[in-house]
């Protein structure tokens, strides 16, 4: 199963840095995502993109969970000249990552 069968995900980019939220539809399935959309898995999910850390935040009130993948835009959206690696792009990208049905 997707992420994206899930969850859903809202994104925002500022310089070479990029924040990717990870929202359950159901509050119920946020355990399972939690446990299994790691810092680990999202890192190599998204290498050769994010050349940097990746960061978790956890917010289990709100189902979701939120990472920060530092040097993720080539630079930075004014400087980079690939046109899909900013954070909307890669939000779409996470949310295909495979998970425990």
């Amino acid at each position: 199963m997707k992420l994206r069968d899930l969850a859903h995900a809202r994104s925002g980019d500022k310089g070479d840095t990029s924040n990717v939220s990870v929202i359950a539809y159901d509050h119920a399935d946020f355990d399972r995502i939690a446990r299994t959309v790691t810092v680990e898995r999202v890192k190599a999910h998204l290498a050769g993109v994010v050349l940097g850390e990746v960061e978790r935040y956890e917010l289990p009130e709100l189902g979701a969970l939120n990472f920060v993948l530092h040097r993720a835009l080539a630079g930075g959206v004014t400087r980079s000249l690939a046109l899909d690696t900013h954070g909307k792009c890669l939000s779409s990208c996470l949310l295909a990552l495979e998970i425990e049905a």
